[in-house]
């Protein structure tokens, strides 16, 4: 079994060779390592190898297992990101523990997280959760109906302490590297325009482009994102 220095050396490296592959510069895409399901002893060792940056999907395996790296590792500055689906109900614990909330997925639950944020000190950070394809089957903003929504947006946040770091794509799971490439693509193009189209409301959208998962980092690089989500590549299977 390789060591998670070597597993991780190893993702990194492909990392950087797709960089190089697309004219991109060196470090210009994270990676975020997908902690759902590992222990907190395995995230340790990632930490130890020189990983930062978690993301888990559920808010109490995140509330949980934050608390038990930093019990491991005090000294370690650690970055944990929610993109799993929020329910309403957990939405103030999901604050109090993620760094970053980059799956909203709706406009109902962008405006519960702005009212939840009134009071709070600090910048929100939050992403927005794109069901690139419209997949029946996923969760988050149609292309067409958040850019629709842009106006409405830039009036909830205006004034506010929420900072939309960018945007997450859901796309269709395919084994298809060609099919993985032209939905990229297609999303990145979404994502510039929307940018554009954002600007002229007064809304700020940040470069965040989390595109790219295990089966197809590779091309997603290629094609621009600006942080792939890696579970199994780097953890292995999981139950």
């Amino acid at each position: 079994m390789r060591s998670a220095a070597e597993q991780l050396a190893t993702l990194r490296a492909q990392i950087r060779a797709a960089e190089e592959r697309a004219g991109r510069a060196p470090d210009s895409c994270a990676l975020l390592a997908v902690s759902k399901g590992v222990s907190a002893e395995r995230v340790a060792e990632m930490i130890d190898a020189g990983q930062r940056h978690f993301g888990e999907n559920r808010v109490q395996e995140l509330e949980e297992k934050r608390a038990a790296v930093a019990l491991l590792r005090p000294k370690a500055e650690t970055h944990w990101e929610l993109i799993g689906p929020l329910q309403s109900n957990k939405l103030r614990r999901a604050l109090a523990v993620a760094d970053r909330i980059t799956s909203v997925d709706r406009m109902d639950l962008l405006v519960k997280v702005v009212t939840a944020c009134k009071d709070a000190p600090g910048v929100i950070s939050i992403a927005l959760q794109v069901n690139s394809d419209e997949d029946p089957a996923k969760a988050g903003f149609a292309p067409a109906e958040l850019r629709e929504a842009l106006p409405d947006v830039a009036e909830l946040l205006r004034g506010t302490n929420v900072v939309i770091d960018g945007l997450m794509m859901i796309g269709r799971l395919t084994d298809d590297q060609a099919e993985a490439r032209r939905s990229v693509a297609a999303f990145a193009s979404y994502a510039t325009a929307l940018r554009a189209t954002a600007a002229e409301a007064g809304l700020t959208i940040g470069p965040l482009l989390s595109a790219g998962m295990s089966g197809d980092f590779e091309v997603a690089i290629e094609e621009g994102a600006t942080q792939v989500r890696l579970g199994s590549a780097l953890f292995g299977a999981r139950g």
